[in-house]
């Protein structure tokens, strides 16, 4: 099946940085409607796609975000995409293992979607661990997602072979489940103005690649910096999650060097690198 020619507007955008872009602006498929845009950008790297091979969509009929989520996915309402990563070296090893690496590929790419989106809409939005683009707000719930990024590997014999890194971003409002509604905000809910598709993509693609490429040139804690500056929820927060028995909580102290939390709790400081937080708004 042949995959639909890139619509004018991101084409035209997409040239315009491609020599930023590099690799994550060259091969680049686009559906008007598809399952999932990580689905289709996983068979493509089973297919031997390299990195930096990108997949968008107008609309997703089978999103998801992470723990099995669906993720709210109406035509036209938002930007959905997906890139292929290939980590090398360390990153590929077994003893590095493929946790560390998907983890710090998430926070990167955390980094990359909330300065894309800076760029793009001069909108001031956050991070939330892991994963979450929020705009802090002073009605409501205090954090708003705008934007959310699931990763997810591919390891064999022991090796990781790829990671599929996909970005949904909420580009206008649109119905929304009821779970999702208080929650969820979108660039043009908070700008008050249009903001078009092409450029956020645009924006999007170029700093995914520049970020890309410090952690290829070995500057990680230049990467954790960052994400840590765009982070103020990772110090100073209340959080909570279940164990066996019962509950616990503590106040986030900020990421360590693999982007697992810190919590200082009455035991002690925790490190959480999986599972489910609530946060105190």
């Amino acid at each position: 099946m042949i995959a639909p020619a890139l619509p004018e507007d991101l084409a035209v955008a997409l040239a315009g940085v491609a020599r930023r872009a590099g690799p994550f602006a060259a091969h680049v498929v686009f559906h008007p409607t598809v399952g999932s845009t990580n689905d289709e950008a996983a068979t493509l790297a089973i297919g031997g796609a390299p990195e930096g091979t990108m997949v968008l969509a107008d609309e997703q009929s089978a999103g998801r975000g992470r723990r099995g989520r669906s993720w709210h996915s109406p035509a036209g309402a938002g930007v959905y995409v997906s890139i292929v990563f290939r980590p090398s070296g360390t990153e590929q090893s077994s003893r590095h293992g493929s946790g560390p690496t998907t983890t710090l590929l998430t926070l990167m790419s955390g980094v990359a979607v909330a300065e894309g989106i800076r760029h793009a809409s001069a909108l001031d939005v956050a991070i939330k661990w892991p994963n979450d683009i929020v705009v802090e707000t002073g009605v409501g719930p205090r954090r708003r997602k705008v934007a959310g990024i699931l990763a997810e590997a591919a390891v064999s014999g022991g090796v990781l072979q790829h990671v599929i890194v996909g970005v949904g971003v909420n580009l206008r409002d649109a119905p929304r489940p009821r779970e999702l509604a208080e929650r969820a905000t979108s660039l043009e809910g908070e700008l008050g103005r249009r903001c078009d598709r092409a450029p956020v993509v645009a924006a999007l693609v170029a700093s995914m690649a520049w970020w890309r490429q410090r952690m290829l040139a070995g500057d990680v804690p230049v990467v954790l910096q960052r994400w840590g500056e765009l982070s103020p929820s990772s110090r100073g927060a209340r959080v909570r999650w279940e164990v066996p028995g019962g509950t616990r909580g503590g106040v986030t102290a900020g990421i360590d060097s693999e982007g697992a939390l810190l919590v200082d709790t009455p035991q002690g400081r925790e490190r959480i690198v999986a599972g489910e937080l609530s946060w105190d708004e």
